[in-house]
């Protein structure tokens, strides 16, 4: 799918939505269902995602923990 607009859409579909976070529509499906990304707006009989929402939802995920030497010390 090649994008033709200069600017990224208020409402994406499943595949754009899934692209603006970066990750497969179904890993996507799954962050929608255990409620990490936003549901979708119903537009008649269309699902769509708004942009600001996604942006919102992947700010707000954990950021990843860097590794913490004193872990392997306390395995000992």
């Amino acid at each position: 799918m090649q994008d033709t607009l200069a600017y990224p859409p208020l409402g994406m579909s499943r595949d754009e939505a899934a692209r603006w976070v970066g990750v497969s529509p179904s890993l996507f499906d799954q962050m929608v269902k255990d409620g990490r990304m936003p549901a979708p707006k119903q537009v008649n009989s269309r699902n769509v995602w708004i942009r600001t929402a996604l942006d919102l939802a992947l700010q707000s995920l954990p950021d990843k923990q860097a590794a913490n030497p004193w872990d392997k010390v306390s395995a000992l």
